[in-house]
């Protein structure tokens, strides 16, 4: 681990993002309803999954929300590494189950920059961006969720969307790395509407008061930082090729290679027809 760790720093960016949020007040907690077709192959497929984005004074946190729960059991869960085949078992607590994602991703907004975290292989990869500036706003509005909401238009990485925010909520963020409105972003939507952001849930600022942002630290601290086509080549490279990039580094897979490889084989095979958020860099 500690050999790919080092060969990811010298490949992949010049040092690590450490630093602690754990000390950051929680000022606002939203849950935002994703609608995707995720998959070319079937257009008609619509996946749901439910995100969370939690915003302190100066820094929001975007992510899915089974992905925060699954942090949170396994953090409860007992760990047995004295197996007698060298295995380690992870135990959960009766009647938890743990639950599914497809976003592993952690997204830090801020007034500065957006950062964006992800696990790929056995180490956390970041990159940063600007906050995007170019939003065109429209002159229109409509009630979203009981709240007057205004429109606004932006060509982001492939897609062109429309943006529906709220002044009543006076926080330049949203999900996934949308912000830089002068409020809350209630729904976004590409206008191939396959994918579709919106807010389904907010809770009251008054229950908010003495908590904490409870993120876990090894989403983002310790994450080597790089670029994002550099972090897309290691993404596509890790599923394509988990064996032997596993391999490469001294790990041997002893049982199950057959069925991996024909795993590993028929997500390779999904992967052509991917229908990825961001279509272009």
């Amino acid at each position: 681990m500690k050999r790919l760790c080092l060969l990811l720093i010298l490949l992949f960016g010049k040092f690590l993002f450490s630093q602690s949020f754990g000390r950051d007040s929680l000022k606002g907690d939203f849950t935002y309803l994703l609608k995707a077709k995720l998959n070319t192959k079937t257009p008609n497929y619509v996946y749901e999954e439910f995100f969370s984005l939690l915003v302190s004074d100066k820094h929001a946190f975007f992510a899915s929300t089974p992905s925060l729960k699954k942090d949170t059991i396994l953090e409860n869960a007992s760990v047995t590494t004295k197996n007698p085949d060298g295995s380690i078992t992870l135990s959960l607590k009766k009647g938890i189950t743990m639950p599914k994602t497809k976003f592993h991703y952690t997204i830090i907004q801020s007034n500065e920059n957006v950062q964006y975290f992800e696990p790929v292989a056995m180490s956390v990869l970041t990159y940063k961006e600007p906050i995007i500036n170019n939003w065109k706003l429209i002159n229109e509005s409509k009630v979203i969720s009981s709240m007057v909401c205004k429109k606004a238009e932006i060509n982001y990485k492939g897609r062109n969307w429309v943006a529906w925010y709220s002044t009543e909520i006076p926080l330049p963020y949203g999900p996934y790395k949308f912000s830089g409105l002068p409020g809350l972003i209630i729904k976004i939507t590409d206008d191939k509407e396959d994918y579709d952001f919106e807010l389904i849930k907010s809770v009251p600022t008054s229950k908010l008061k003495g908590k904490l942002i409870n993120i876990k630290k090894s989403r983002y601290n310790e994450a080597v930082e790089t670029t994002q086509p550099k972090f897309e080549k290691a993404l596509r490279n890790a599923k394509t090729d988990a064996i032997s990039f596993l391999a490469s580094y001294g790990t041997t897979i002893i049982k199950g290679q057959d069925i991996i490889r024909q795993t590993m084989k028929e997500k390779e095979e999904n992967m052509k027809y991917e229908n990825p958020l961001e279509l272009s860099n």
